[in-house]
């Protein structure tokens, strides 16, 4: 058993959920290194004597994964191994009052606006002159740029503004000097995020301004690639076409999650589009940009989902040959405009309904990669496993989409970019060999 106080503060920061919590996550490591405080980010472990768990909340299966971290690292502090565990994020911020009575052993929780305070308890200072320094954990040639905090828009089913609060845009300056900071560390990508990048600009400069942000980051020397996460199709701001057509390191790459193909869906969902409008859009983005690799997510299974509003769905996708495709069984969360309605499609039909777009999609993707045989694309190398070094086209976005796979005979430095010629495809995976 340990004897608090018997040696210096190691602390642990476990992350769980999307890219943004990476960020904040990052943000407390370089806070708490600042401070000259012994940190690890989701050490091996359960040794140190404080463990931060940066939660999420944001579907059933992601609070559920948040609750087991947090009983892992209570059962580790009851059998000594840790001392103190403090819980933050989107999870603790919302739940915090129902959790905390549950799960006693938790020492503070902390919401996601209180780093200072969860400093302070830490016993470290919020250093002003830090803000804009990272210390990241991902690898070191590619990095999130969180523009914007919250959201505003009104979507049925969402939870994030109950845990997030509204949009609050980073002022341009601010990520322009992140973006040179990052860039004379060696990051050679630039991943943006929030949880709607369309929306940034309109409350501090009262207007749109992705086009302007992304047109000056894209001056960051160093920077290769700008990639462009989380765009909101309803209110697009065309002029982000532009630039990614005459900036040659902004990726022909956009994630715009469309959530459904039913007119009706949308509308329950109050997403402020149709179908025909969406379809529009989509087919404008392509006139414009025909290289550019499209990524969206949907929806089974909301409230009031019919067969026949699933078949849209599903034919939609089968019309649209969309690059990349994610599909999210619907959950149902409190407080959210959603949960007024019955939640009324059984968790099969739900996981029937995933299956066959995951299925349709694994199809089409399988046939775009059959077409880029015998082509030869930049990639930026991420990882070695095993017999292969892993890497990505401008097209791919770290985790969640394909991959390009090249022998490790061959001569590859991972964090560099090399030409590969692809000799063969599967549904999400290429294989190619580096060209000299």
């Amino acid at each position: 058993m340990k004897t608090k106080g018997n040696k210096k503060t190691q602390v642990n920061i476990v992350t769980l959920g999307c890219s943004k919590n990476v960020v904040d996550s990052e943000i407390l490591f370089t806070q708490l290194k600042g401070n000259g405080v012994s940190v690890e980010h989701e050490a091996k472990d359960d040794n140190s004597t404080v463990v931060v768990i940066n939660t999420c909340g944001f579907i059933d299966n992601a609070k559920q994964e948040s609750i087991d971290t947090i009983l892992r690292y209570v059962d580790a502090k009851e059998a000594g191994l840790v001392e103190k565990v403090y819980v933050s994020g989107c999870l603790s911020h919302r739940f915090k009052d129902e959790l905390a009575p549950e799960i006693p052993q938790v020492d503070a929780w902390f919401g996601t606006n209180e780093l200072p305070r969860l400093l302070k308890t830490l016993k470290a200072d919020y250093k002003k002159e830090l803000v804009g320094e990272r210390l990241l954990t991902t690898p070191a040639h590619y990095a999130y740029l969180k523009i914007a905090e919250g959201c505003d828009r009104p979507c049925s089913f969402c939870a994030i503004p109950l845990m997030r609060g509204g949009h609050i845009s980073t002022p341009m300056e601010g990520l322009i000097t992140q973006a040179n900071n990052l860039a004379a560390k060696g990051t050679k990508e630039l991943i943006l995020i929030a949880q709607d990048l369309t929306y940034y600009g309109l409350d501090i400069y009262k207007k749109r301004n992705l086009a302007e942000l992304l047109d000056r980051l894209a001056d960051v020397e160093g920077i290769d690639w700008i990639r462009l996460q989380y765009a909101y199709p309803a209110g697009f701001p065309m002029d982000v076409l532009d630039v990614i057509k005459n900036r040659p390191n902004v990726c022909n790459y956009l994630d715009m999650p469309l959530q459904h193909g039913s007119s009706e869906i949308l509308k329950l969902m109050r997403r402020g589009i149709t179908r025909e409008k969406t379809e529009n859009l989509v087919d404008t983005i392509r006139q414009k940009l025909p290289e550019l690799a499209l990524r969206t997510t949907l929806i089974a299974g909301h409230p009031g989902e019919t067969e026949d509003h699933f078949e849209e769905m599903y034919r939609f996708v089968e019309k649209m040959r969309f690059d990349r495709l994610g599909v999210f069984q619907y959950s149902h969360e409190i407080d959210t405009h959603s949960y007024s309605m019955p939640d009324d499609i059984p968790a099969e039909i739900k996981q029937e309904r995933t299956d066959l777009i995951m299925e349709l999609q694994q199809g089409i993707s399988q046939e775009l990669n059959n077409e880029k045989i015998g082509n030869t694309y930049k990639v930026l190398f991420d990882r070695k496993e095993g017999d292969y070094f892993i890497g990505r086209t401008e097209f791919d976005s770290p985790e969640v989409d394909n991959e390009v796979l090249v022998s490790a005979n061959q001569y590859v430095r991972l964090g560099d970019f090399a030409n590969v010629k692809i000799n063969s495809a599967e549904e999400f995976d290429l294989y190619g060999e580096v060209i000299p």
